[in-house]
């Protein structure tokens, strides 16, 4: 997806200090402390001084392609968590790595035109994700990879056996060097047999989201709410560190306090932004518990 792309589900969580659930405490340390979060995907957030702008912030997602090992070293000098987004489900256009992935490329995926779904079941494919792309972006020195569009398989059940391989062999790709993450996000009633294989996960739109058919933000109907929630007290209580992603109008908007809320209620560390993921509040949400 863009690099701005994210499965929408919606989420919400207020940006105030309110009560959290009793999380299972993921099995690393430093995951243990995460209480703040940002997806800084967007075009422009790796501008200027990234440490300045993300001083407020623990863990922290970047393009894994985007970001130079420069800026890697310095957010973790500072004592972030830095995080490697990288589409696994979809064939992007604008990588660098598309002319080879081109020809794993199925048809247009949903709203965003520049990207196709991925054919997860080509051993080519797989090999170029897991043997190539990661590796190389994990040598600019991130703590783990972000994975996106791992759901995808809800649209082409074919795919399942294939991507459930790549995730696993993007696991180890990751264990090669000791304390690194493996995060996913959405998709929570399809990616059971890869749960094992993650240390983190994220759900979007659990309270509000971006109707991309009228062009507006809106807030999710409550059946969807209450299943994103109950996905993410599943999933943390499995051990897995998880967080919210919800897309608003404005910091300041009744919907991102009802997104930080509703967050912290399910035990899940909130983030807020704009469906672009360009918007990243100086003063990161938080629960009252942190």
């Amino acid at each position: 997806m863009p690099a701005i792309r994210l499965t929408v589900v919606a989420l919400v969580v207020t940006a105030g200090l309110l009560p959290s659930a009793a999380r299972a405490a993921p099995a690393d340390d430093r995951l243990t402390s995460v209480n703040t979060f940002a997806f800084a995907i967007g075009d422009g957030t790796l501008r200027g001084d990234v440490v300045r702008r993300y001083r407020d912030y623990r863990l922290i997602v970047v393009d894994g392609q985007e970001v130079t090992a420069a800026q890697v070293r310095r957010l973790r000098r500072a004592r972030h968590i830095v995080l490697g987004y990288v589409s696994v489900g979809t064939v992007e256009s604008w990588r660098p790595w598309y002319g080879r992935a081109k020809r794993y490329a199925l048809e247009p995926y949903d709203d965003w035109p520049d990207e196709r779904y991925a054919d997860t079941s080509a051993a080519g494919y797989r090999t170029l994700m897991a043997g190539s792309v990661a590796p190389a972006l994990l040598r600019k020195g991130l703590d783990g990879l972000f994975l996106d569009n791992v759901d995808m398989v809800r649209e082409h059940r074919a795919q399942r056996r294939g991507m459930f391989t790549l995730v696993r062999q993007l696991r180890k790709v990751v264990d090669r060097e000791p304390g690194r993450y493996l995060f996913a996000q959405n998709g929570e009633d399809l990616i059971g047999p890869v749960v094992p294989m993650l240390d983190g996960w994220n759900r979007e739109d659990v309270t509000a989201t971006y109707d991309h058919e009228r062009s507006r933000y809106a807030l999710v109907p409550r059946a969807e709410r209450r299943a994103a929630v109950s996905a993410l007290r599943r999933l943390r209580a499995r051990g897995l560190l998880v967080t919210a992603t919800d897309y608003t109008s404005s910091t300041e908007s009744a919907s991102t306090r009802t997104a930080v809320r509703v967050a912290c209620a399910a035990g899940a560390v909130p983030f807020v932004s704009d469906i672009a993921l360009r918007r990243i509040p100086a003063r990161a949400p938080r629960c009252a518990a942190h």
